[in-house]
């Protein structure tokens, strides 16, 4: 049962809902195996918005990887459907989510521990993280460069509200990229990377692996989806 979960698709099968203090991408990471894709562990707390879904990728590890681009592009796209209208949104490479300028949250991405670059994993989990109200106890200015979607407008909405359309845009831009390819994500993502990374430089995904691909002066300079990610 979703447990307040606003209605999904019937896509998304089992849903889990975890109390406060749990932790969503464990759970799925757990489930995978046995359950597979489609399944989709979530935090119920007013203070944050945590889920991860499974997924079952068709591609090599490698070229699956990408799916942590979409799942980033997905938080922003929910987010913006309820938060002040014009309001940056914005991602540290390669998974910080910042809004006005603050960081807010995270994406994560698993895969089984023994699944080589160039295998076809059993299955994929992408999470996301987001602070959507800070503790009681919160000390005020502690953190300077962190935010809360509270904070920042968004009011007028709950976690539960945010996580259901994070898994359907999620789900939308994975049948995208399925559909045309990854480059529609890719331009989505770039579209609100820090401009101030390489600013002034041609910047690209590599959709066989994910890796940002800076060029500049006729050099060329990778940096590597797979090292900045951790589960």
């Amino acid at each position: 049962m979703s447990e307040g979960l606003p209605e999904l698709p019937s896509v998304f099968t089992p849903i889990v809902a975890l109390r406060e203090g749990g932790d969503a991408m464990a759970r799925a990471v757990a489930m995978a195996p046995d359950h597979g894709a489609g399944t989709l562990a979530w935090v119920r707390s007013w203070a944050r918005v945590e889920a991860a879904v499974v997924l079952e990728p068709e591609q090599t590890l490698a070229a699956a990887r990408p799916a942590l681009l979409a799942a980033l592009c997905a938080a922003v796209d929910a987010l913006a459907g309820f938060g002040p209208p014009e309001q940056p949104l914005t991602f540290d490479w390669p998974a910080t989510i910042r809004v006005n300028g603050g960081v807010v949250g995270l994406a994560r991405l698993a895969a089984p521990p023994d699944c080589a670059e160039d295998a076809v994993p059993d299955w994929l989990v992408v999470g996301i993280e987001l602070a959507f109200a800070a503790p009681a106890d919160a000390e005020p200015g502690r953190t300077p460069d962190r935010t809360t979607l509270f904070e920042e407008g968004y009011d007028d909405t709950t976690p539960a509200e945010l996580t259901a359309a994070w898994a359907r845009h999620l789900m939308a831009n994975l049948a995208e990229w399925q559909a045309a390819g990854f480059r529609a994500v890719a331009e989505r993502y770039l579209a609100r990377l820090d401009p101030g990374l390489a600013e002034g430089a041609q910047r690209g995904i590599d959709p066989a692996t994910g890796d940002l691909v800076i060029q500049r002066d006729g050099q060329r300079e990778r940096m590597a989806l797979a090292q900045g990610v951790t589960a």
